[in-house]
C-alpha cells in the first residue's frame, strides 16, 4: 500500500529559522504525531506539506504524488484543521456547511449534522460568537464531513476540555480503522499523542530528533534513578537527557545500557521529549 505521508531532505530557510534535512514517512492506515516545543517547525512542517509555502529543497509525496504537481486533486483527499480556523465572523455553522457542499465533491451532509451534534457544535451560532475551542470543533467537522484519505491537524485539542479531547481522539482513532486512511496530527498536548498515535516525530528548532514508532520508543528508552554514581557509570553515548535533583539524578538512557542490579522504569513520551530538549539546550 502506498505511504500516505514521504518526507525526504525538506528544507525551508528564513532568516531567522531553518527547517533543516527532515525526512519522514507517515504509512497509510497509521496516525503519526508531530512534537516540538512554539517555534521548532512543526507549522512549517504542516505548510510546506499542504503546499502553502514554497519549499527550498528536498521531496513530498502524499499518496504517492508530488504535493505540488497534484494539488488540486489532493484537496478532495486531505482533510485540514490549522491551529486558527479562518472562517467569515457572519457565518453559522449550517451556512458553512452549505458552502462547503459546493466545494467538496463528496461533501456528506448528513455526516456533518452529526458530527456537529456529537461535538455539540450549535448550528445556528455565528462564528464570531464561538469560543477559541467551539472554533476548533468546527474545523474538526468540517475537516472529516468529506470522507478524506488524510487527515493534516495543527493543534487541533487545544483549547478543549478533557471530555471533549477524550472524545475528539476516539473520532480520530476511529477514522483509521480504514487502512487507507492516515492522519498526521501536530500537538503541544503530548498526552494525546500517546494514546492516539502510532508514529512519533520530535522537531526541535528546525531538526528532526527521531520518528519511530510509539511502542518501540518506549521498549527502547527506560528511565533509571539513582545517585551521581549510578549514572556516571552508564555511557554517555546512551544518555539522552538527564535531570539533577536534590534527591539525586534521573536519567533517559538506552534499554541496553542499564547496569546489571540497577532498577529501570517505563518512560512516557513527553519526558523522552523533555528530557531531549533539555540534553540539546
Amino acid at each position: 500500500m502506498t505511504n500516505a505521508i514521504e518526507i525526504k531532505n525538506l528544507t525551508k530557510n528564513y532568516k531567522d529559522f531553518s527547517l533543516d534535512n527532515v525526512s519522514l514517512t507517515l504509512p497509510s492506515g497509521c496516525i503519526m504525531g508531530l512534537i516540538g516545543e512554539n517555534g521548532a517547525g512543526k507549522s512549517t512542517t504542516l505548510k510546506l506539506i499542504l503546499n502553502m509555502i514554497k519549499r527550498d529543497g528536498g521531496e513530498i509525496k502524499i499518496m504517492g504524488r508530488d504535493n505540488r504537481e497534484a494539488a488540486k486533486l489532493l484537496k478532495e483527499d486531505i482533510g485540514v484543521v490549522p491551529d486558527e480556523i479562518g472562517l467569515p465572523a457572519v457565518l453559522t455553522a449550517k451556512q458553512v456547511g452549505n458552502i462547503m457542499a459546493n466545494i467538496f465533491r463528496n461533501w456528506d451532509a448528513e455526516a456533518y449534522a452529526q458530527y456537529l451534534e456529537k461535538l455539540s457544535v450549535p448550528e445556528k451560532k455565528k462564528y464570531s460568537e464561538l469560543s477559541r475551542g467551539m472554533k476548533m470543533k468546527l474545523g474538526i467537522a468540517i475537516a472529516m464531513s468529506h470522507h478524506p484519505k488524510l487527515l493534516i491537524l495543527d493543534e487541533p485539542t487545544s483549547g478543549l476540555d478533557p471530555v471533549i479531547r477524550d472524545e475528539a481522539v476516539d473520532m480520530f482513532n476511529d477514522f483509521t480503522r480504514d487502512e487507507s486512511h492516515s492522519i498526521l496530527i501536530s500537538s503541544h498536548i503530548v498526552s494525546d499523542l500517546e494514546k492516539l498515535c502510532d508514529y512519533i516525530a520530535f522537531l526541535h528548532k528546525g531538526r528532526l530528533m527521531l520518528c519511530e514508532e510509539k511502542d518501540r520508543l518506549k521498549e527502547e528508552y527506560k528511565i533509571v534513578r539513582g545517585s551521581k554514581e549510578v549514572i556516571s557509570g552508564i555511557p554517555a553515548g546512551s544518555v539522552i537527557g538527564k535531570k539533577e535533583t536534590p534527591y539525586g539524578v534521573e536519567a533517559i538512557v538506552h534499554k541496553s545500557a542499564v547496569p546489571s542490579g540497577v532498577e529501570a522504569g517505563a518512560v512516557d513520551i513527553e519526558q523522552l521529549f523533555v528530557f531531549m530538549v533539555r540534553k540539546e539546550g
